[in-house]
């Protein structure tokens, strides 16, 4: 809930006990109710309230709002090189921003594990002054644990069921691993010879994006789960805000949090990621227009295993298959186990046999992978060949696996192919060698991953998200003492979040708006061989706005992005009041949201024109002409003025210029996509987005 501010800590928690009172008729009830007091960025506090008492709090003058909580999920080192972020690279954004010298990225996830290489405080010098946190102490976690790297811990367990904590550390230690994967993502160190499980795959270096910032870790998500308390996510923002972080990353969601908009306000950049619920459109989260919110893409890595059939015929599938014992490189029987349901699996034989399970092609394989590992594990079977989509990302999902039992991944035609050939014989076996690691050129990267969630965003669909694509499919990096794979938008997150660390070295007084927009107008929309990047789904097709907002992350030209859309925090806060509850300038308002001076234009009920208006600011040369370049939606025409911005030496560094959106025809369409870029003279290139959908009758979603 939210009351009205007070400057002093004290006063505003004695304001939350005396406000409580009120309602449940005693201090001391009062004082035990409370779970969380907010009183840094905000002030407000959670409670634990019967219905009634909740109703009876909202109707008080002082409060602004009440909210049941909410529980949310957690959502991964090639990826940094593939970035352009070459640590011995003698120019770019790595060696301008010294590494991420003293930046301190706050971490919201499910702990970390201090004891992993990739958070060595070797040769550091002393924690920043203008630290202010504190490390937490608890089970299996000492003060000792924290060091010049990790500089701070809290956990916030008072709103999580008990059952849950059950399973887990009481301290900020790491007993998921999430978290220990996305700090080391943006902070870790290089550590020489790490490898996924140890096992030979990806072998190489690990590091974070930023390897010389400092660490601070919130801990928020629970249990093998990762089951994450809003009250608490709520009290881990509040106090990052005040222990002084410079960037926040939150691989949690979706939840649209209250807190991101004051740590924005105090000049503290929020990543956010946008979800695992992908391809399915309107999936996305973490929509607020304050945020960076970020899809997954995939890096030009991948793990070829080769399938030997008994008639000399030679297939390659994906797999994590990396410990050859298992197969001892002999054939083995194999049998057609048809989806590898338990139904299925007990009408045949599989005892020492390799299994092809072919499921259903309407159901997802992501949800379904795990069962069938589960089911032929516990029939008995030496290996599975799994037919899929060649589109799905489920690679990570063979760690059930163990890298033991060879588990491979093929597509349909693939499939068909072994299919085939058991039907040409009574006794056909297969053979299946360990997998290898391609990296470079021959892989077709970036591709957004099929697993990431897609805009529009249903709350807000006059705010374009994602924003970014970033790295997130078979990320190396740290779990407890190890290195492991794993995919998600959580992944990506910490890509962007490192980023941000970097530019907010090089660009110290660049606001939360100026980053993102940085980071948005540079990005790129084509692949390594200059083709359009493609978004994986069924089918895949070409990445648009809703798949990968601006489009993928390009590091170094961030650094040098021309032009900027900036945004005062205080323009948020009508957005902000809106989403509290119904008001009467509200419904207009929030039907406007396209005019937020966003690095993007999103404006999804064209009825016949609608003018934008968007201010850049000059970041680049004192002096510079941009012309504008547009590239229209279907069906819509777009016009700028003026077309033409010039900056001179002691003028304005900001100028204002209007987009006028018109519909070619009355239909009720879908959406299109377009762009506006501003071209110099010389290397800037300041792109975005444009997304527009037609409409003839509000509330009407088609009329074909």
């Amino acid at each position: 809930m939210g009351e009205k501010k007070h400057d002093d800590p004290s006063v505003i928690t004695a304001s939350h006990h005396d406000t409580l009172t009120s309602v449940i008729g005693s201090k001391d009830g009062a004082m035990k109710s409370i779970v969380y007091s907010y009183k840094h960025g905000f002030s407000g506090f959670a409670a634990m309230l019967t219905e009634s008492q909740a109703e009876e709090l909202a109707k008080l003058p002082e409060v602004v709002s009440v909210k049941p909580n909410t529980y949310h999920k957690a959502h991964t080192t090639r990826s940094w090189d593939f970035l352009g972020l070459n640590y011995h690279e003698q120019s770019g954004l790595l060696k301008k921003a010294r590494y991420g010298e003293d930046v301190i990225v706050g971490v919201i996830d499910s702990g970390i594990w201090p004891e992993s290489r990739s958070f060595d405080d070797h040769g550091y010098g002393s924690v920043p002054s203008r630290w202010k946190g504190k490390c937490q102490t608890g089970e299996a976690f000492n003060a000792t644990v924290c060091n010049r790297k990790i500089i701070g811990v809290r956990w916030y367990s008072a709103d999580i069921p008990e059952k849950i904590l059950k399973k887990d550390y009481m301290s900020a230690r790491d007993i998921h691993g999430h978290g220990t994967h996305t700090a080391s993502t943006i902070v870790g160190g290089q550590v020489w010879n790490v490898s996924h499980k140890q096992g030979g795959l990806a072998a190489g270096v690990a590091r974070g994006g930023a390897p010389r910032a400092r660490v601070a870790v919130y801990k928020v998500c629970w249990g093998p789960g990762a089951s994450c308390g809003g009250a608490g996510i709520l009290a881990a923002i509040d106090d990052a805000i005040n222990d002084g972080v410079d960037v926040l990353s939150m691989s949690i969601g979706p939840g649209e949090y209250d807190g991101t908009l004051h740590a924005v306000a105090r000049g503290i950049t929020v990543v956010m990621s946008g979800g695992n619920d992908g391809p399915v459109p309107h999936t996305v989260g973490n929509t607020v227009p304050w945020v960076i919110t970020v899809a997954a893409s995939t890096i030009d890595r991948t793990f070829p295993t080769l399938i030997s059939l008994g008639n000399k015929e030679k297939l390659v599938g994906q797999s994590l298959y990396y410990n050859a014992t298992a197969s001892s490189g002999k054939s083995h029987m194999l049998v057609f186990g048809s989806s590898c349901n338990t139904e299925s699996l007990a009408s045949i034989n599989v005892t020492g046999k390799f299994v092809l399970c072919w499921p259903s092609i309407a159901e997802p394989p992501m949800l379904l992978l795990g069962d069938i590992i589960d089911n032929v594990t516990e029939a008995g079977a030496k290996g599975l060949i799994f037919v899929q989509f060649s589109v799905t990302n489920a690679l990570d999902i063979l760690d059930a696996c163990n890298g033991s039992m060879p588990c491979v991944l093929v597509d349909y035609e693939i499939g068909r192919k072994i299919a085939s050939y058991m039907g040409t014989t009574r006794k056909p076996v297969v053979k299946v060698s360990p997998a290898m690691n391609v990296v470079g050129s021959g892989v077709l990267s970036p591709r957004v991953g099929a697993f990431s969630s897609r805009g529009p965003s249903t709350l807000f669909p006059g705010v374009l998200k994602p924003d970014i694509a970033a790295p997130g499919v078979s990320i190396l990096a740290a779990v407890g003492d190890s290195y492991q794979f794993m995919s998600g938008t959580s992944m990506a997150c910490p890509h962007v979040s490192a980023v941000v660390a970097l530019l907010k070295m090089v660009h110290p007084d660049w606001s939360p708006a100026m980053i993102k927009s940085a980071i948005v107008t540079t990005a790129s929309v084509t692949d390594r061989f200059g083709m359009p990047i493609q978004a994986e789904g069924v089918p895949r097709k070409v990445a648009d706005p809703f798949d990968f907002g601006g489009g993928h992350i390009e590091p170094d030209r961030a650094t040098d992005p021309g032009l900027v859309y900036d945004i005062n925090p205080i323009e948020y806060t009508k957005f902000f009041n809106c989403t509290l509850g119904p008001k009467d300038e509200c419904e207009s308002y929030m039907g406007q949201l396209y005019q937020l001076n966003l690095p993007s234009i999103a404006v999804p009920d064209l009825k016949d024109s609608v003018t934008v208006t968007r201010t850049v600011t000059n970041v680049g040369a004192d002096d510079g002409t941009y012309n504008a370049v547009v590239e229209a939606p279907a069906g819509v025409s777009v016009s700028v003025e003026p077309s033409v911005i010039t900056f001179t030496r002691g003028a304005s560094r900001s100028v204002t210029f209007k987009v006028t959106l018109t519909a070619k025809q009355r239909v009720h369409g879908g959406y299109t996509f377009g762009s506006l870029t501003w071209l110099d003279s010389s290397t800037h290139s300041v792109r975005i987005p444009i997304v527009v959908r037609t409409i003839i009758q509000d509330f009407v979603a088609d009329t074909s």
